[in-house]
């Protein structure tokens, strides 16, 4: 018999939890180390990532919306969890522009999210996103594309810290006879920016990019920066003062002005706070 649907085995992988989750027909949202798999009746319907840009972050870096129709649609329908059907009533976007670019957004994620199949920590039966219906896709779908995805990435370059750590370019190697898209890629290498922070400045798909970063790799272009040294231990700081952060996932609200921190930052830190 199958575990009650809001109940985990300790150390369950996220593959098995999703696959027992699809068998109940469950709908709810599944956390794990790296973001959270949101499900209705049994598919998968969306999935966040700390470490790939979200939706509105690439339809609007991409031109496909105006920042402005992005946040008036969570204004109006975020809380009722019909951000997308609101995209597409008020005519801001096509619903065939949605869907391709929540599709690409949903796997870019999942790859992150289930690839490496780390263990599942939470599930909250009901659970909506509040982006709200757009396409659902089987588990087995995702799971499957996620597996190619590693496989593929690994065969370019074996080593997946280029996937999330802040990368370099590494002086050497001639780069000028490069592809468009791979020259463009490489130019946004700073030593600062990760992979996914590279594919929102391109308005491009996570995989995509972390392709051509795996090739520049692989050719000696670029390299993950190598971490700080802990500083000596000292006297602890000063506690900051507290902040209220929601315990359930959303969007952020709209930035108040044009010089506010980053806001993409912002989401992923709290995705990353819920999932953990």
């Amino acid at each position: 018999m199958s575990p009650p649907t809001g109940a985990l085995r300790t150390g369950e992988p996220a593959s098995a939890r999703l696959g027992t989750l699809a068998e109940q027909g469950a709908t709810g949202a599944l956390s794990t180390e790296t973001g959270i798999v949101y499900l209705a009746a049994g598919h998968i319907v969306h999935v966040e990532s700390a470490v790939t840009p979200d939706l509105g972050d690439l339809l609007t870096h991409s031109g496909a919306l105006a920042p402005d129709g992005w946040w008036e649609a969570i204004d109006q329908a975020g809380r009722r969890c019909r951000v997308g059907r609101q995209l597409v009533d008020s005519g801001h976007l096509a619903a065939g522009a949605l869907e391709l670019c929540h599709l690409g957004a949903l796997f870019d994620a999942a790859y992150f999210v289930l690839a490496h199949d780390g263990p599942a920590l939470r599930f909250r039966p009901g659970a909506a996103h509040w982006l709200g219906a757009v396409r659902s896709v089987p588990v087995d779908t995702v799971l499957r594309e996620s597996r190619r995805r590693r496989e593929l990435l690994h065969r370019i370059w074996p080593e997946p810290a280029v996937d999330r750590a802040p990368l370099a370019r590494v002086h050497g190697p001639d780069a000028a006879d490069l592809p468009a898209r791979r020259g463009r890629t490489l130019a946004e290498v700073d030593g600062v920016r990760t992979a996914a922070q590279i594919a929102t400045a391109l308005a491009c798909r996570t995989f995509h990019t972390l392709v051509e970063l795996r090739r520049l790799a692989a050719a000696g272009l670029v390299a993950p920066v190598a971490p700080l040294l802990p500083a000596p231990r000292s006297a602890p700081a000063p506690a900051p003062a507290s902040a209220t952060v929601s315990a359930e996932p959303g969007p952020s609200p709209r930035p108040a002005a044009p010089d506010e921190p980053d806001t993409a930052l912002l989401r992923r830190l709290l995705h990353a706070l819920e999932a953990l």
